[in-house]
């Protein structure tokens, strides 16, 4: 099995998730903050490029307006380096945008994502990444989700993250603890991966036994 070309792609974090008006509340924000951190030192000790997006909006935006303090990198990123960085404006860091370029320059076959939010910009650019014929690595415990109340229900944050999570293991990403991840870029642990198949077969030997 050949070694990962991996990127770490950090993904919107930036000041409207934590101080602004679309707080992350699952994961604890700080915990993930953290981790994102983490990982970032970690990809600069392994030689593993970073890639740092981030959204903007119009100026007349309720949220990311261009040039706002919520718009404004979190300083948990912002005072990392980087060794790309992409301006967004829709879900997927690839669309509108250089990345695919940039990552084919590199020969990189393998996304590492973290950043926010786990069901809108995370599984936007992991299903987009997959599409293209990447492989993917989900970091669960560096990203986060906030809760949602519309005309089809409401779910809270902590469900949304846990069922997005469950998804794209399922088929889309390896998804994994911050912990997990370093191990295997400083030891070559693998990243377990999972199948539809595999997990819905799990899910009805669970509920065999309930």
């Amino acid at each position: 099995m050949t070694t990962p070309r991996r990127a770490l792609i950090v993904i919107d974090v930036q000041n409207e998730y934590v101080t602004g008006d679309l707080p992350i509340e699952f994961p604890d924000v700080q915990t993930s903050l953290a981790n994102i951190g983490r990982a970032i030192d970690a990809a600069h000790a392994a030689g593993v490029p970073v890639v740092v997006v981030q959204n903007v909006a119009p100026a007349t935006s309720p949220l990311f307006a261009r040039g706002s303090v919520g718009a404004a990198l979190h300083s948990v990123v912002g005072s990392r380096a980087h060794d790309h960085f992409v301006e967004k404006s829709l879900p997927s860091a690839f669309a509108g945008t250089d990345l695919a370029d940039w990552l084919a320059a590199r020969e990189i076959d393998t996304l590492t994502i973290t950043g926010y939010m786990t069901h809108n910009c995370d599984a936007s650019t992991i299903i987009h990444a997959l599409h293209a014929g990447l492989a993917v690595e989900f970091l669960h415990d560096a990203t986060g989700s906030v809760p949602y109340d519309n005309s089809a229900g409401f779910a809270s944050a902590e469900e949304i993250h846990r069922v997005f999570s469950v998804v794209l293991q399922s088929r889309f990403a390896a998804v994994a603890s911050t912990d997990a991840w370093i191990a295997a870029i400083t030891g070559g642990a693998p990243l377990e991966r999972g199948n539809i198949h595999a997990s819905n077969q799990a899910a009805r030997a669970r509920r065999a036994v309930a």
